[in-house]
C-alpha cells in the first residue's frame, strides 16, 4: 500500500494494516469515525510531520504484528467479521464496562475532594457505559443477524447501519471529552494504585473502541455508509 497516495483514506490504511491504529492514535488521528477522510488532508490539517508518519507506517508494513499476521479483515464475510467483533470487542466491553464503573466510584469517593475533575469523568463515563450497553444489544439483535441473508435484508442493514454509525459518532464525542477531562489520562502524583489502574483501563477502553468502531464503519458497514463525501 502506498501511504503517500493523496487519495488514500485513513480507514483503508487501518483496514489493510491494523497496526496503523496505534500509529494514528499516537498522533491524535481519528481512525474510527474519521476513517473516511483522506490521510494526506488530515496530516496537513493537524500539522503532523509527513515524513515521520509515513516512515512509521512503512516500517509497520514491513514488520506486521504477530497478532494480525493471519487475519485479513477485508476478506472476511460480513457474518464472519460480525462474529469476530462480537467475540473480541463485545465480550471485552461486557467485562470491562462494569469494572471501570466500580473503580471510578471508588476513586471518586477517596479522591473526589481533591481531584474534582473526577465528577465530570464519572458523569461522562456513565453516559458512555449506558449508550454502549444498548448499542451492543442493537448490533447483536438487529444488525448482525441480518448478515445471515444479506441479499434479503438489504433495507434493514442499511437502516440499522445509519443508526449504528450515528451512535459511533456520539461515542467518539464522549471519548474525546473523557480524554480532555482526564488530561489525556494523566495520572496525578501521590494517588493510589486504584486511581492508576482506573485511568489505564479507561485509555485501554478508548483504544479498543477505536478498533471496534473502525472495523464496523470502515469495513463491515462500508457499502452501507451513505454519508456525503465519505
Amino acid at each position: 500500500m502506498n501511504f503517500r497516495d493523496h487519495n488514500i483514506t485513513i480507514g483503508s490504511v487501518v483496514a489493510e494494516l491494523p497496526r496503523a491504529s496505534k500509529i494514528f492514535g499516537g498522533y491524535g488521528i481519528d481512525f474510527c469515525c474519521g476513517g473516511h477522510r483522506n490521510l494526506s488532508a488530515v496530516i496537513k490539517e493537524q500539522g503532523i510531520s509527513e515524513e515521520a508518519i509515513y516512515l512509521a507506517l512503512e516500517e509497520a508494513q514491513k514488520e506486521r504484528e504477530e497478532t494480525y499476521k493471519d487475519i485479513s479483515f477485508n476478506t472476511m464475510s460480513p457474518t464472519v467479521l460480525s462474529t469476530y467483533i462480537e467475540d473480541r470487542h463485545h465480550n471485552y466491553l461486557r467485562e470491562t464496562l462494569p469494572e471501570i464503573a466500580e473503580l471510578l466510584a471508588t476513586i471518586l469517593r477517596v479522591h473526589g475532594n481533591k481531584h474534582t475533575e473526577l465528577f465530570e469523568v464519572y458523569r461522562l463515563y456513565g453516559m458512555l457505559k449506558s449508550d454502549l450497553e444498548q448499542h451492543l444489544l442493537r448490533e447483536e439483535t438487529m444488525l448482525f443477524p441480518s448478515f445471515e441473508d444479506e441479499a434479503a435484508n438489504q433495507k434493514q442493514i442499511a437502516e440499522q447501519s445509519a443508526i449504528i454509525i450515528t451512535e459511533h459518532e456520539a461515542a467518539g464525542e464522549v471519548l474525546e471529552k473523557l480524554r480532555h477531562a482526564t488530561k489525556h489520562y494523566q495520572i496525578p502524583e501521590g494517588v493510589c494504585g486504584t486511581y492508576r489502574k482506573t485511568f489505564e483501563l479507561l485509555e485501554e477502553l478508548e483504544m479498543d473502541l477505536h478498533e471496534h468502531i473502525h472495523l464496523e464503519n470502515n469495513i463491515l458497514l462500508k457499502n452501507y455508509d451513505t454519508r456525503a463525501g465519505k
